[in-house]
């Protein structure tokens, strides 16, 4: 690991102050990702910020209006389990909660949640090329085994996926993620703030230098009634999507008043097709529905040599949860669907 020297932050201001200073600094908070990186050296900072001193605010605040902050410094495990989140916003502790380990979800952020760089063979391995970690080498995941990789928003340059659980819920909830930096305080859509891949598969976001995560907003429609997540991985437990699905509705007398669809294990970023979700309303809350709106969402899907399996499982696992959706009592450990 790359040698490297600690600042521990009191302030918003004086972490950003600090990682300004100069070049290779970055922010600090549970970690789990960064060391990671530094571990592998792909990541080597001079110098980490350490933001854990700024989490003194309560996990989840309430706002007059009844949307919902959540603070960036927060661990995964307080959201979660966090009474406000389990009762309005189900989703996203579901979605939390299917993600990592529960050592790692006690010490993961928020803010580190929405940082977390692609789990991509190629791009851990520093003897192969890889245009995320060196921009302009390629990308060996194309032509090598590309099993795990994206079928949706690909570019000649990058076909890595985003890892995140907790960023798909955010993204069917429509969160607004709050920032500090060094020329003032601002809000970014959640659609906004992860990018595609393009011609520069290097940038994750659209986060500005010395720019920190302050706030994560959630709208006061917390789709309580009618949700699901759902996550298709190898392995049980401590593994990441082939592919996720968060699901969300609002039902009046049987049809579909609002609908809300994301993936996850399928982009760059958490997929989210309004045109889906405006081509449910009005509609009834059957399998054929659903069928038509994962069509929707699959559109212009392009596959490689080893996933070719993958709009397929997309399609069936958009199904399955919007099913589940309609049934949120059917997620309990050993709950059973009804006929």
């Amino acid at each position: 690991m790359h040698n490297f020297n600690y600042v521990a932050a009191k302030s918003v201001s004086e972490a950003i102050a600090e990682v300004t200073q100069q070049d290779n600094r970055q922010f600090v908070a549970g970690g789990t990702n960064v060391i990671d990186l530094m571990k592998y050296f792909i990541s080597n900072p001079d110098v980490l910020v350490d933001v854990n001193g700024l989490n003194e605010q309560s996990p989840v605040k309430v706002q007059h209006d009844g949307s919902v902050q959540l603070s960036a410094f927060a661990t995964n495990a307080d959201t979660a389990y966090h009474p406000v989140i389990e009762t309005r916003y189900p989703l996203l502790s579901k979605a939390i909660l299917a993600g990592a380990s529960a050592q790692i979800r006690n010490m993961a952020t928020n803010g580190g949640n929405l940082l977390q760089r692609t789990r991509c063979y190629y791009f851990y391995d520093i003897n192969t090329p890889c245009n995320k970690r060196e921009p302009g080498t390629g990308c060996s995941a194309i032509r090598g085994y590309n099993r795990t990789m994206a079928i949706m928003g690909t570019s000649e340059h990058c076909i890595a996926v985003f890892p995140s659980d907790m960023c798909v819920a955010l993204a069917a909830l429509g969160a607004v993620v709050q920032t500090t930096g060094p020329h003032g305080s601002r809000s970014l859509l959640f659609a906004d703030f992860h990018r595609l891949p393009g011609d520069s598969p290097e940038k994750d976001n659209n986060l500005l230098t010395g720019e920190l995560i302050t706030g994560i907003d959630l709208p006061a429609e917390g789709f309580a009634d009618y949700y699901a997540y759902l996550k298709l991985r190898d392995r049980n437990s401590y593994a990441f999507a082939l592919v996720s699905v968060a699901a969300a509705f609002k039902l009046e007398e049987g049809l579909i008043s609002e609908a809300r669809i994301a993936l996850g294990g399928v982009a760059h970023k958490p997929w989210r097709v309004p045109e889906a979700e405006t081509f449910l309303q009005g509609k009834p809350a059957i399998l054929e529905s659903f069928a038509a709106a994962a069509d929707i969402v699959l559109q212009g899907a392009k596959t490689f040599e080893f996933n070719s399996f993958k709009p397929e499982l997309a399609k069936r696992a958009i199904i399955r949860c919007c099913k589940m959706a309609l049934q949120p009592e059917t997620q309990l450990p050993g709950a059973q669907p009804s006929a």
